[in-house]
C-alpha cells in the first residue's frame, strides 16, 4: 500500500478533534477513522495486476537521435483503473523535459514530461502510453519493469505493483562525422577522373591505350597494339582499387580517457552547438574517425576490415561493403566499451598479420601517451610497417592547449609547463614512429575523422596504398 499527500492532510486534520476533545482516547480513535478510510480507498482501487502489458520500441536507433518507448495498457479488471505508470529505462535514456502534448484526440496516445503517465481507464479498455527516449550513451538498454499505482477512488491510498515487460534498445554510435564525407568523396571523384597515370608494378587496372608521346616510359607500349595501328601505342592504368584497409581500435585503457573541450567551443562546420564527440571518450572520437574512413574507402573501392581489440577482440566486421557496411559497422561497434587493461600490442600485430597477408592500409586508432608507445606499440610497430602502409591516429586533448595559454598565476605558470612537456613528449613520441615508417596523424576530437580521411586520400594520390 502507498499513501499520497491526501492520507496525511486527513491524519493532520485530527488536530481538529483533540483540540476540541481533549481525552486520551481522540487520538487513537482517529488514528483509526485515518487507517480505515486508506483501508477502503484500497479495497475499492483497482488490482494492479490486472492489466496486461505489451511494449513496443524499435530495435535500434542512433546516439542522441530521439525515439519513444510505446507500452499499450489493457484492463482486464471490474472496477475503474485510476493509476501512474512509470516505463523504467537506465538514466542514460530519458531526457529531463520533454513539451506535453495537450488537446490529444480520444484515443490518441500520452506523451509525458518524464516515464511517468496519468492512466484513466474503464473495465475492458486499452490505451497506449510513450515514453520519450534520448540515448547519451552507447550501447544495449535494457528496459527495467512497468510499475503501476493504482488509486482508490478517494486518492488517498493505492496498490502497487512492478510487472516485467521485457524491452532492449540498441544504441548505434552517432556517426555525425558524416558531414565531412560528401566533401572527400568530391575529392575522390576529381581524383579518379584525372588523366590515368602509369603505375609500374603488378597489381594495377588497365585503363586505355592512347598514342605514345616523348617522356612515357617505354615500357608501357603495346607492341602488339603498336603493330596493328602501324603507331606507337602506350597503355595506361589507373591506381588500383581493390586494396586493403584495416582499421585498428585500441580498446584498453588509453581508449577510457575523456577527451573534450569546453562547452562554448565552436565545432569545425562553423556551427556553435558542439558535437556528441566533446567531452565524449578518447574511444567515441576514434570510432566517429573509424566510421567516416571505411565509408571513404568503400567508395574508392577498397576492401574494409575493422576490429576492436585490448587483449581480446571485442568485434570485427570483414566482408561487408556497399549499403551492409556502416550498418555492420555501427551494429557492432555499438557495445564495444574501453577496457582498464593494457592493450597486448603483440597480440594486436598477430590478429592483423593473420587476417591480412598483402601490403595493405592499417589504421592503428590510438593514443600517442607516451609511456604506452613506447613500451608497448614501438617494439612491434616494424612488424607491420615492413610489409603495410601503417598509419597511427590518436585524439589530442583540447584542455592542454587552453592550459598552455593560461599564465595568469602561479598555479596555471605550472599547468602551462606540464602541458607543453606532455605535447613535447607526444611530438618526439611521432617522430620516432615516423622515423619506423609510420604516419602519424594527431587532432583534437571533432578534427581526428577529417584530418584522417584528409590522410587516406593523399596516400591514395601519392600512390602509396
Amino acid at each position: 500500500m502507498a499513501l499520497t499527500w491526501r492520507a496525511v492532510v486527513l491524519a493532520a486534520l485530527g488536530v481538529v478533534p483533540v483540540v476540541l476533545f481533549p481525552v486520551p482516547g481522540t487520538v487513537v480513535v482517529w488514528a483509526l477513522v485515518v487507517a480505515a478510510v486508506c483501508a477502503l480507498d484500497v479495497a475499492l482501487a483497482a488490482s494492479p495486476r490486472a492489466v496486461a502489458i505489451q511494449r513496443r520500441t524499435p530495435r535500434a536507433v542512433r546516439l542522441g537521435v530521439s525515439t519513444r518507448s510505446e507500452l499499450v495498457l489493457t484492463h482486464t479488471g471490474r472496477r475503474r483503473l485510476r493509476a501512474v505508470v512509470r516505463d523504467a529505462w537506465p538514466p542514460s535514456l530519458v531526457p529531463d523535459a520533454v513539451v506535453r502534448t495537450d488537446g490529444a484526440a480520444a484515443g490518441e496516445p500520452l506523451v509525458a514530461r518524464s516515464a511517468r503517465h496519468d492512466v484513466d481507464l474503464p473495465p475492458g479498455e486499452s490505451t497506449r502510453v510513450r515514453t520519450p527516449l534520448r540515448p547519451a550513451r552507447r550501447g544495449d538498454a535494457v528496459a527495467g519493469p512497468v510499475t503501476i499505482r493504482s488509486y482508490g477512488p478517494l486518492r488517498v491510498a493505492a496498490r502497487q505493483a512492478s510487472v516485467p515487460v521485457p524491452g532492449r534498445l540498441r544504441v548505434l554510435p552517432e556517426f555525425s562525422s558524416r558531414r565531412h564525407l560528401p566533401s572527400r568523396l568530391a575529392r575522390l571523384r576529381e581524383m579518379d577522373g584525372r588523366a590515368a597515370v602509369q603505375v609500374r608494378g603488378e597489381g594495377t587496372e588497365f585503363d586505355s591505350l592512347r598514342e605514345y608521346v616523348v617522356g612515357d616510359d617505354v615500357r608501357s607500349i603495346d607492341w602488339r597494339a603498336t603493330a596493328r595501328r602501324g603507331d606507337v601505342v602506350v597503355r595506361t592504368w589507373r591506381p588500383e582499387r581493390d586494396r586493403r584497409v584495416v582499421i585498428v581500435l585500441d580498446t584498453g585503457r588509453t581508449s577510457a580517457a575523456r577527451i573534450g573541450t569546453d562547452a562554448g567551443t565552436a565545432t569545425t562546420d562553423g556551427s556553435d552547438e558542439p558535437s556528441s564527440a566533446l567531452g565524449g571518450t578518447r574511444l567515441e572520437a576514434s570510432i566517429e574517425a573509424a566510421l567516416l574512413l571505411a565509408a571513404l574507402a568503400d567508395r574508392a573501392g577498397d576492401r574494409i576490415q575493422v576490429l576492436a581489440y585490448d587483449r581480446g577482440l571485442r568485434a570485427r566486421v570483414a566482408g561487408a561493403s556497399g549499403p551492409r557496411l556502416l550498418p555492420s559497422l555501427a551494429e557492432s561497434l555499438a557495445t564495444v566499451r574501453p577496457a582498464l587493461l593494457e592493450t597486448d600490442w603483440p597480440g594486436l600485430v598477430g590478429q592483423v598479420r593473420q587476417r591480412v597477408s598483402q601490403r595493405s592500409l592499417v589504421v592503428l586508432l590510438t593514443a600517442l601517451d607516451p609511456a604506452a608507445v613506447e613500451t608497448g606499440l614501438l617494439p612491434v610497430i616494424d612488424r607491420l610497417s615492413g610489409t603495410h602502409q601503417v598509419v597511427v591516429a590518436a585524439v589530442g586533448d583540447a584542455d592542454s592547449a587552453r592550459l598552455r595559454a593560461d599564465r595568469l598565476s602561479s598555479s596555471a605558470v605550472y599547468d602551462a609547463a606540464a602541458a607543453a612537456r606532455a605535447d613535447l613528449e607526444r611530438a618526439a613520441v611521432s617522430a620516432v614512429l615516423r622515423r619506423h615508417g609510420a604516419e602519424v596523424v594527431e587532432a583534437l576530437p571533432d578534427d581526428l575523422a577529417p584530418r584522417l580521411a584528409d590522410t587516406y586520400l593523399a596516400l591514395k594520390a601519392a600512390g602509396r596504398l
